[in-house]
């Protein structure tokens, strides 16, 4: 008789833990991994970094490369194109434990914006939850080109950046 009071109550213990593993399943399989964003932009000014004049560039080409940590072999490459605010999404589905991941510059859309900046021709991003980041998306450092020629406002502005120097 007794058996028969915990007949429910294992049906029931049973039907939550099947019902929350094929939700969490379902939930799984349907959203990406990680979401690994970040811009795109022509240094208008050749400074090097960001400025107010800086343009973010629509069109732009983009990679992610993982590469596994111990040969450097290409495992993973995805494509990405920036959008008309100069911001790139990259989905990935899976971890990348044993892998170093760079998002790295492929093409530039403007012929006179198109000289790679050194130091910005690459972001690395952690694609693994074993370093505590808990969100999937992951956002990479912007990525950047120089123009031919500076714009004629720079001048006045990279002044603005040497005279906060000598406040100090």
């Amino acid at each position: 008789m007794a058996s028969l009071r915990i007949l429910p109550a294992m049906i029931a213990i049973l039907f939550y833990i099947l019902f929350y593993v094929v939700a969490d399943t379902a939930v799984a399989t349907d959203a990406p991994d990680y979401l690994v964003q970040g811009r795109v932009y022509c240094d208008t000014c050749r400074a090097g970094f960001e400025t107010n004049a800086t343009e973010y560039m629509k069109g732009a080409k983009v990679r992610l490369e993982c590469k596994h940590f111990g040969t450097g072999v290409v495992e993973r490459a995805i494509d990405g194109v920036t959008d008309e605010t100069g911001t790139y999404k990259i989905e990935l589905k899976d971890s990348h434990v044993e892998d170093i991941c760079e998002v790295v510059l492929v093409e530039s859309p403007r012929p006179n914006c198109a000289e790679v900046q050194p130091q910005r021709d690459r972001a690395r991003v952690v694609l693994t939850r074993d370093g505590g980041i808990c969100e999937n998306v992951r956002l990479a450092n912007p990525l950047g080109y120089f123009t031919d020629v500076p714009l004629p406002v720079c001048s006045a502005l990279l002044k603005q950046f040497d005279s906060a120097d000598d406040d100090e």
